[in-house]
């Protein structure tokens, strides 16, 4: 099998507040799966992460708190970076917009993207609200959507029907800090990204791309409706500053956080690797063979399906772009948005203190929100956790290990049966295997998750259908057979679910003293473990949800 060299993104969470579930299925848990998986297979793997910490809701925050901006944006960076530890996510590298990277490479664009044409300054009307004393951001001008009647979109984008807006647009407008209707528009000079003069270019660009249909549908209704000239400035402190040299008439300005926030991806890579970095973001420096994918969820769709790549292009041709972007619907609890002000939903820091992550890794992917919305409530999270996890597989690997550890030690003393039957096992399994790990690499989570099910199911109807437990009593020998068959099949259920619930695989895999190597061999892979080979049993694989724990998850979280 050829080697890929690959580079996965994910959007970066906003560094204000605690990520909830629906941001680790939304774009986190997918690409560390991706991540895990390419690594598993043997392919050269890049995988970057950060926070996004620029912009006003950082200065309002650090304002509550009574915090600098900069103490406030390193207080919740370490959070986040510590809950996504808790969750394993493998990122090779967790940086942040704020770094010194980041500033120098956003100005750097800027000025490549107004050295080409593509950045004007232009004075324009902003709103400012009289009770804050201050010039409002779009995001922080709320109102009524005048295209699908949501009562609570922002002034640059309607969550509920991703319209990208401007604060003017909005019906009823109200500043999101204090509520204020006492608004009004005044003027100030701002720059502006001619995505109008980029638009023949990125649609081009988006033709070439082989996306999925969420994606590509929200890309193409952007270009269908026209792209317009945005700014990417705001008149804030807390952000990156625009570079006088070149824009003398900007100072005290910064850029906006939707310009710099995507250009984190490449200035995070500069702080891990160097002068390195071109390798996986040039085309003039190597990054022409790297396969770039992002991860993120459908309201960021917009921005790195059009304004990013436009930005890149708009700079310079040789900058590596997006092949595959692979967009997520969201996440709710039980029918509604999650909100921590409301004591809604469970949130990542809460969530991992009631189940170890792989329960949450789980039942994520397998209910990933790919096309669709997905609804969590807790009675489905226990009814596939204790259904899935512990009576298919965690029982499997219970009964092997224990009965044979019960009739003849924790040293295997036989190699595996290679009967008729066993053949037809391995012919199933091989086959399976290929369908599940074409399907991991076409990022088709629920499919993927129905077939490593199946998979797990396959090894239980192997052992109910051949019985050790009744031909030992005639046959010890051979019962001893069939017994380290199922321990090799163990192995590769364990090897095959890595990406998905690494603590769980790397502990079994532990227990049957195992490397945990994949050859791409089924028939191979069913002689690891034979005679001479030690092994432990595990105290658990996995604990059943209770309806005491139920009912106890739903008075907490869903008041």
């Amino acid at each position: 099998m050829a080697k890929e060299r690959i580079l996965i993104t994910s959007a970066l969470p906003y560094v204000n507040g605690i990520p909830h579930l629906g941001h680790l299925a939304g774009c986190l848990l997918p690409s560390d799966i991706y991540a895990r998986f390419n690594r598993l297979i043997g392919n050269e793997v890049l995988y970057i992460g950060g926070t996004d910490e620029h912009g006003t809701p950082s200065e309002i925050g650090a304002k509550k708190e009574g915090m600098d901006v900069y103490d406030y944006t390193t207080k919740y960076h370490n959070l986040h970076k510590d809950i996504y530890e808790k969750f394993n996510l493998s990122f090779d590298y967790f940086g942040r917009t704020s770094s010194k990277e980041n500033i120098e490479t956003t100005q750097q664009i800027a000025r490549e993207l107004f050295k080409n044409g593509y950045i004007e300054e232009r004075e324009s009307e902003q709103m400012f609200s009289i009770t804050d004393n201050m010039f409002l951001p779009d995001r922080y001008v709320i109102g009524t959507c005048p295209y699908c009647g949501a009562d609570n979109a922002r002034g640059d984008q309607c969550e509920k029907c991703t319209k990208v807006l401007d604060a003017k647009d909005l019906i009823n407008p109200r500043s999101a800090i204090s509520g204020a209707t006492d608004l009004e528009f005044r003027k100030t000079k701002h720059l502006y990204i001619t995505l109008s003069k980029l638009s023949d270019k990125v649609r081009e660009w988006v033709n070439s791309r082989n996306w999925n249909k969420l994606t590509i549908g929200i890309a193409n209704k952007w270009l269908d409706e026209g792209l317009e000239d945005r700014s990417i400035t705001r008149d804030l402190k807390w952000g990156v500053p625009v570079p006088a040299d070149v824009f003398p008439d900007m100072d005290g300005k910064v850029f906006y956080v939707w310009f710099d926030a995507p250009i984190g991806y490449i200035s995070i890579t500069k702080e891990l690797l160097g002068d390195e970095y071109k390798k996986w973001w040039r085309l003039d420096g190597g990054a022409d063979n790297v396969r770039y994918v992002e991860f993120m969820g459908k309201d960021n769709v917009p921005f790195h399906s059009i304004t990013f790549p436009a930005t890149l292009i708009g700079a310079d041709e040789n900058y590596k772009k997006v092949d595959v972007l692979k967009g997520l619907s969201y996440l709710n609890f039980n029918g509604g948005k999650f909100s921590k002000s409301a004591n809604r939903g469970i949130f990542a820091d809460q969530a991992i203190e009631e189940f170890e992550a792989d329960y949450w890794r789980y039942w994520l992917i397998k209910n990933a929100p790919e096309t669709d919305d997905t609804d969590f409530t807790f009675e489905r999270f226990a009814e596939e956790i204790n259904k899935d996890l512990n009576d298919v597989l965690g029982n499997f690997i219970l009964r092997v290990l224990k009965f044979y550890n019960s009739k003849f030690g924790l040293e295997v003393l036989h190699n595996a049966r290679n009967s008729e039957k066993e053949q037809e096992v391995i012919k199933t399994l091989s086959e399976k295997v290929a369908t599940y790990t074409t399907l991991l690499q076409n990022m088709e989570y629920r499919k993927a998750m129905s077939e490593l099910r199946s998979i797990w199911v396959l090894g239980n109807e192997y052992i109910d259908e051949i019985a050790p437990w009744s031909v030992y009593k005639t046959e010890p020998e051979v019962a001893g057979k069939i017994l380290v068959f199922a321990m090799n099949l163990i192995r590769i259920f364990m090897i095959l679910a890595r990406p998905i619930i690494p603590n769980t695989a790397e502990r079994i895999l532990g227990k049957l003293a195992s490397d945990g190597d994949w050859i791409f061999d089924v028939e191979k892979e069913m002689s690891v473990i034979s005679k001479g080979h030690k092994f432990s049993i595990p105290e658990y694989v996995f604990t059943k949800i209770s309806a005491d724990k139920i009912a106890e998850l739903n008075e907490k979280y869903n008041k």
